[in-house]
């Protein structure tokens, strides 16, 4: 593709790709020069151009010689747009989902929906990248830009006409899915979390907000769970855009949520729906699991599914890895979960979830993560006392911090917890202490397969321990 094409000059050097990283300027690239929290990619532009960048984003006052300087007062914005024409076409139904939690779940159920309907649908999040039958795993919720959008783009060339995708607080603030039309977007809940990233809580909404401010299509559907205190901020915003509106929960127009019955591997919901009354046998424990699920099916609909079909679809859902995952069931009888609850907010979820299922007690593990936001720790803490009969203490990902320093301040909230630091000695001795009525939660790392201490990711996942020790 030419440069004038992209950039509507007369530009007629050859463009052959996108990069951030001056490392990975090849001739003919296009680099982006942001500044960020950490680095700012102005003192590489030198670098890229002598790597044989033929332009670079970024701001005006930054000093570009040997290349075209495309100057822009967002330079990640106008950089994603470039970079989307570049890369597209993409898939022709596109939905995006934001929250604090509930985000990989809602994806992973939204394309297990289309694909029920006959679409080949994909997603994109924390799991990786996902189609029917392959997974590419990416280690980031939101991927830089331009992994982004040659991802989708590859995406489309395979014949995946439906994609969703997580946008989180990180991505949208950085403009990391940018660029592609977006038909709906749904937003889960908001809770503390990222506060290591944003200044506030305030700041981290506005960052998420942007998903139905700036990215959603104009004449696009807004999908919000309305049981949550900050949904009706999300609504007005819908309103004000012009968007159509589809409202989830028991709060919901759309989809009301009117009961919500535990069985004994899942729960019976009745919604109504389109005027009539819909019982839907969702094989998923947990009211933010039925959340999730609705969320989903209300992308869907958004999307042009039949809401009947839509509705009898969650019936068929599959679990998500590592979302109250099922990992064993221990020699005693009693079941093991997994979930990635990091957030106090999560945690209380994943325990209320599980509570109604336990004839006996309810027995946790868990901890707090290193280098993330400090002050989310102790209430963690005061979020499995409150919750749970038996509580330990453990590693999660202590990162550059000192682990035994971090549990003490989720002992804090904990005080009568067990503090066990050896993460697969927390579980064994979890598990040991269970009974026949009793369930074991263990949370945190969910689908992760590696504990990272220091600078080392050393191998670990919750489901393969668990059933290690369960034997």
């Amino acid at each position: 593709m030419r440069l004038g094409t992209l950039t509507g000059g007369d530009e007629a050097v050859t463009v052959t790709g996108f990069a951030i990283d001056h490392r990975k300027v090849a001739p003919g690239t296009i680099f982006g020069a942001f500044e960020g929290a950490r680095v700012n990619g102005e003192d590489f532009i030198e670098q890229a151009v002598a790597a044989g960048a033929v332009a670079v984003v970024a701001r005006r006052q930054a000093r570009v010689d040997g290349a075209l300087h495309i100057v822009a007062d967002n330079p990640r914005a106008c950089f994603a747009d470039l970079a989307a024409r570049f890369f597209a076409p993409f898939p022709g139904v596109t939905a995006a989902v934001t929250g604090t939690n509930g985000k990989t779940s809602t994806v992973e159920m939204t394309r297990q929906l289309w694909r029920m309907a006959g679409h080949h649908a994909a997603s994109i999040g924390t799991l990786g990248v996902t189609t029917a039958d392959e997974r590419v795993t990416t280690g980031l919720t939101t991927p830089d830009v331009v992994t982004f959008l040659s991802n989708v783009a590859g995406l489309a060339r395979e014949g995946v006409t439906h994609l969703a995708f997580e946008a989180s607080s990180h991505g949208l603030s950085q403009y990391r899915t940018e660029g592609l039309p977006v038909r709906a977007a749904a937003f889960t809940n908001l809770s503390r979390d990222h506060l290591d990233y944003h200044k506030d809580m305030a700041e981290y909404f506005t960052a998420k907000l942007r998903l139905f401010a700036e990215v959603l299509d104009a004449d696009g559907t807004a999908v919000v769970w309305a049981d949550d205190p900050h949904s009706e901020r999300v609504v007005d915003l819908a309103r004000m855009r012009g968007n159509r509106l589809i409202t989830v929960g028991e709060h919901g127009d759309t989809l009301r949520l009117i009961e919500r019955e535990p069985t004994l591997l899942g729960q019976t919901l009745t919604v109504e729906a389109a005027g009539a009354t819909h019982v839907v046998k969702l094989p998923l424990i947990g009211a933010y699991q039925a959340a999730n699920a609705l969320i989903a099916a209300g992308l869907v609909i958004a999307t042009g599914g039949d809401v009947a079909s839509t509705l009898a679809g969650l019936a068929r859902l599959q679990p998500v890895r590592g979302r109250l995952e099922r990992a064993v069931i221990a020699a005693s009888g009693a079941p093991v979960y997994v979930d990635y609850a990091h957030t106090p907010d999560a945690l209380e979820a994943a325990i209320a979830a599980l509570k109604p299922h336990a004839a006996g007690r309810l027995i946790v593990v868990f901890g707090a993560g290193g280098d993330r936001d400090t002050g989310k720790r102790e209430p963690m803490g005061e979020a499995a006392a409150k919750g749970a009969d038996l509580v330990f203490v453990t590693d999660d990902n202590p990162r550059t911090e000192n682990a035994a320093a971090i549990r003490r301040e989720v002992l804090k909230g904990a005080p009568d917890a067990t503090e066990i630091g050896d993460r697969r000695e927390a579980i064994r001795a979890a598990i040991s202490q269970a009974h026949a009525d009793d369930i074991v939660l263990i949370a945190g790392k969910g689908h992760e397969q590696g504990q990272i201490v220091g600078d080392m990711v050393l191998p670990f996942d919750d489901v393969a321990v668990a059933r290690e020790c369960a034997a």
